[in-house]
């Protein structure tokens, strides 16, 4: 049974750009005339109307001026489980994708995407709960042949794990080098190969990706 088929459905529209939300509005309203829309711009927002509200369908933005919505996908999933996600944005697919599927997204759709089919993955969304586009299906393909594409993490050695978690904790090269016995500077050169390895370019991301990887 579709999501469609036993109710009006209610949509959350996430994004710091109200030009967005309106277009996202005006699409949805052409697919149903019977729904719920709610709208939030910041990530604390989402989380007010996701615990205040029965929303069936989110539809989020990657990246908020108050950080980055994969460090709450989690806490959406455990507050309201049955919430179905689409992560609509303008950050490159191939190869951020499947760390929005793996922290809980039901899909992930480009800004880049033309209309039909942005209308296309909506239905889908209200009909079946998920959307994945040609690029994300092949990407999760790819992962099942080689599981460190789903969790970027496992591509970390031992030492490289140990490292970014003490960053994750608030430790800084020197208390990390202090901790291990080792000089700063080799601390540096891992920290380099872990940002290279994980695709990210700061201490945030990190901390955001092995939140969302646990």
């Amino acid at each position: 049974m579709s999501l469609s088929d036993e109710k009006s459905l209610t949509f959350l529209l996430a994004d710091d750009h109200s030009l967005i939300r309106q277009g996202l509005l005006f699409v949805i309203e052409d697919i149903s005339t019977d729904s719920n829309i709610f709208q939030a711009s910041t990530l604390q927002q989402v989380l007010e109307v996701v615990k205040t509200k029965e929303i069936d369908i989110a539809i989020i933005d990657a990246h908020f001026p108050d950080g980055n919505s994969l460090s709450i996908l989690p806490e959406i999933r455990s507050l309201k489980p049955e919430i179905k996600i689409l992560i609509f944005t303008g950050i490159d697919e191939t190869t951020q994708a499947l760390k929005y599927i793996n922290a809980g997204a039901n899909g992930f759709l480009s800004k880049m995407s033309e209309e039909d089919e942005i209308e296309n993955a909506l239905k889908n969304m209200m009909q079946f709960g998920e959307y994945l586009s040609p690029v994300t299906q092949r990407l999760l393909l790819s992962s099942l042949r080689n599981p460190n594409m789903a969790n970027p993490i496992s591509r970390l050695t031992e030492r490289e794990l140990q490292i970014a978690k003490l960053y994750t904790e608030g430790f800084g090269n020197l208390e990390i080098a202090n901790q291990l016995d080792v000089k700063q500077n080799t601390i540096s050169t891992v920290k380099k190969r872990i940002f290279e390895k994980l695709e990210i370019d700061n201490i945030v991301e990190l901390i955001q990706l092995m939140n969302a990887n646990k």
